[in-house]
């Protein structure tokens, strides 16, 4: 049984997301604000966090990104604000979804196990231990590191998840589809923006590799090392 951290400083809020999560089998802790949430996960592990970004006290961004240093647990973000700076800014700070207010009860549980079904599929004991390299580019897979030249690289969990899906397939036209279907799942309930967000987060971190990631206009993108 899962268990969800729901951090809002609207009890109404708060009380619908229990209400329904109960209903699909899920356990629920409560939190008013960030600085909550931080001491309660300090303490406890959960499966996923559910957190508002406009609170008092502290934001939602400001918990993320300090819940990051210590857990790696999948964050939704909610959010009244839907405009793109918003859904970058909680991407960046390694949140696994975002979704504007007002929002659907429904879908916000059908996200969560999106969510969820994603973090437990990526936990592969067997998962091969190999390694990537091209030029002073380091990708080792099964550490889950990347480097250029020797330095590490900081990247949010999705951005992982695309990229070495990419390097994988290396010199392959991979299409916008087939990239939202590996990487988020076929239950996927945002929209391409959501990549096309991501492949930006990426190249960032990339730097002056950020040439290896071709755009395919109309297609979708291509890792090449040529």
């Amino acid at each position: 049984m899962s268990r969800l951290l729901v951090v809002d400083d609207e009890f109404r809020i708060r009380q619908i997301i229990r209400k329904y999560a109960e209903f699909e089998g899920y356990t629920v802790e409560e939190a008013v604000d960030g600085m909550q949430a931080i001491e309660i996960c300090r303490k406890e592990e959960f499966d996923l966090i559910i957190m508002d970004v406009m609170m008092p006290e502290l934001d939602g961004f400001s918990a993320c990104r300090e819940i990051r240093k210590f857990r790696s647990t999948p964050i939704i973000m909610l959010s009244a604000r839907g405009e793109e700076y918003d859904k970058i800014h909680g991407f960046e700070l390694g949140s696994d979804d975002y979704v504007v207010k007002p929002f659907s009860p429904k879908e916000l549980m059908m996200r969560v196990s999106a969510v969820l079904k994603r973090a437990n599929g990526n936990q592969n004991p067997e998962q091969k231990n190999d390694v990537f390299t091209y030029e002073g580019l380091s990708v080792d897979f099964s550490a889950r590191i990347v480097t250029i030249d020797g330095k590490r690289i900081g990247m949010t969990p999705k951005e992982y998840e695309l990229f070495f899906y990419m390097v994988k397939n290396k010199g392959l036209a991979l299409t916008r589809e087939k990239l939202i279907s590996e990487v988020w799942g076929y239950d996927f309930f945002g929209d391409e923006r959501t990549l096309d967000t991501h492949i930006k987060l990426l190249r960032k971190s990339l730097g002056e590799y950020s040439k290896c990631i071709v755009t395919l206009r109309g297609v979708g993108y291509r890792f090449e090392t040529v």
